[in-house]
């Protein structure tokens, strides 16, 4: 069977979905990014930035690495794209490795800048697999940090939520908890972790709401451009793989146009389920490539100036 014959049918999928999507005027996106560590990658980074940035995203935001260890690259990306586009920049701002003042200094200089919306975090332990441990004199956890950005100026703040629990949280209900008492200190929406599985989504959106959780629950869509590194995303953060995930992507390591196309369907098929289910805005981990992050857009009928003529 010839690659041609193997994919149409993924194709004829795409198109339905597009069919489905074409009368939602509703739908709105949000991309993040992490900071480059190379001129390589910034020049990646950027290209894709340009990419998306005709779709017109509510916001990109721009992610902070463990320990703060990529806290310059991050402020010099937020900065930037302030500066060279008219997108709206939202940094990631973490607990740990700072004190208070430090990370309070941090929040008013993005404010002085002209940065609004701050993705509030908890943060991960600079020690790879070391447990996390609240800095001496720092914010303890993401809810300590949105009150504290809240004294210091009225921004638009984001958290972060688990649909499949937080992997160092003792309970589901615990993880819950923990998301009310962050929206409670003045959050105005969740993110939440990427999942494949749209009934672990819709579950936990049902027990957020029970809880009494009324804040926007927007779901993170991660796009497969490499299964075995998702793996390894997934082990990290508490994501569950489904068997027939694996599935799909067997023996396509070495067929990039083939694992291209599977991806866009998977998560075609993720947003248009999600979308039935009352869901209007999506946020997509582009891991700073933009090709399948464009094409669902475009899938959702998400039109760039360029594509509207």
């Amino acid at each position: 069977m010839t690659v041609e014959a193997e994919v149409q049918p993924t194709v004829e999928r795409l198109s339905m979905l597009a069919l489905r999507f074409s009368g939602m005027e509703d739908l709105g996106v949000s991309f993040e990014f992490f900071p480059p560590k190379t001129e390589g990658m910034e020049q990646t980074l950027w290209k894709s930035i340009l990419r998306l940035a005709p779709i017109g995203p509510n916001f990109v935001s721009v992610t902070y690495g463990a320990g703060g260890s990529t806290r310059d690259r991050t402020h010099a990306t937020v900065r930037r794209i302030l500066e060279e586009t008219t997108l709206t920049p939202a940094a990631h701002l973490t607990c740990v490795a700072a004190t208070r003042d430090e990370v309070d200094d941090v929040a008013r200089a993005y404010w002085e800048a002209g940065v609004r919306h701050i993705v509030a975090l908890r943060g991960d332990s600079p020690e790879a697999g070391a447990a996390y441990a609240p800095h001496p004199g720092g914010y303890r956890y993401a809810a300590d940090l949105v009150e504290g950005l809240n004294r210091i100026a009225d921004f638009d703040i984001s958290v972060a939520a688990y649909p499949e629990t937080h992997p160092e949280a003792p309970s589901a209900d615990f993880d819950l908890d923990n998301l009310k008492r962050k929206i409670d200190a003045g959050a105005k929406r969740a993110i939440t972790q990427f999942f494949f599985d749209t009934e672990v989504f819709l579950r936990f959106r049902d027990r957020v709401r029970r809880a009494g959780i009324n804040a926007p629950l927007i779901p993170g869509v991660l796009p497969v451009t490499n299964f075995a590194q998702v793996v390894r995303f997934a082990g990290m953060c508490g994501a569950g793989i489904p068997g027939w995930l694996s599935r799909l992507f067997e023996s396509l390591d070495e067929d990039s146009e083939t694992r291209k196309l599977v991806a866009a369907m998977v998560a075609g098929e993720q947003c248009r389920i999600l979308a039935a289910e009352g869901v209007s805005n999506f946020h997509f981990y582009t891991l700073n490539r933009a090709d399948l992050t464009f094409a669902m857009c475009h899938t959702l009928g998400l039109r760039g100036p360029a594509d509207a003529d």
